[in-house]
């Protein structure tokens, strides 16, 4: 959104809503500014939810399942979970066979992984980084 926009939006003169924009950047309120990709542009088109639950929770263990999930670039999202699931991976891959692959190179690969459990998406109803506490109609 246009610094105009948003100051139209707000009720604001352009030049303070930039400076308090700026302001909660320099504050990290704001955490940064991103574009959002079509995945399917890209031959990504399936998402996968995969529920991981490690074998021990040593220290040890759970670096060995962290550090390596950090620096897949199929994995968008990895969420520390309560419940009887560890972990919570937000995946994107091209298709079944892609999925397949994923498993195979990436996660067999993880020696703590003890249960592995896969949903795949097939619809989307919201998906949004925009956080609002104003509800809408």
């Amino acid at each position: 959104m246009a610094n105009l926009e948003l100051a139209a939006k707000i009720n604001l003169s352009p030049s303070p809503c930039l400076r308090c924009f700026r302001n909660l950047e320099k504050s990290e309120a704001i955490l940064g500014r991103n574009a959002e990709v079509d995945a399917e542009l890209y031959g990504l088109s399936v998402t996968v939810f995969v529920q991981v639950r490690l074998a021990r929770h040593t220290e040890e263990e759970v670096l060995n399942f962290e550090n390596p999930i950090k620096n897949i670039g199929q994995v968008l999202g990895c969420f520390i979970m309560t419940g009887k699931s560890d972990y919570l991976l937000r995946v994107i891959v091209a298709d079944f066979d892609d999925y397949e692959r994923f498993v195979r190179k990436n996660l067999h690969s993880i020696s703590s992984i003890a249960y592995i459990d896969t949903s795949f998406v097939y619809g989307v109803l919201k998906q949004t980084t925009i956080f609002s506490t104003v509800e809408t109609s």
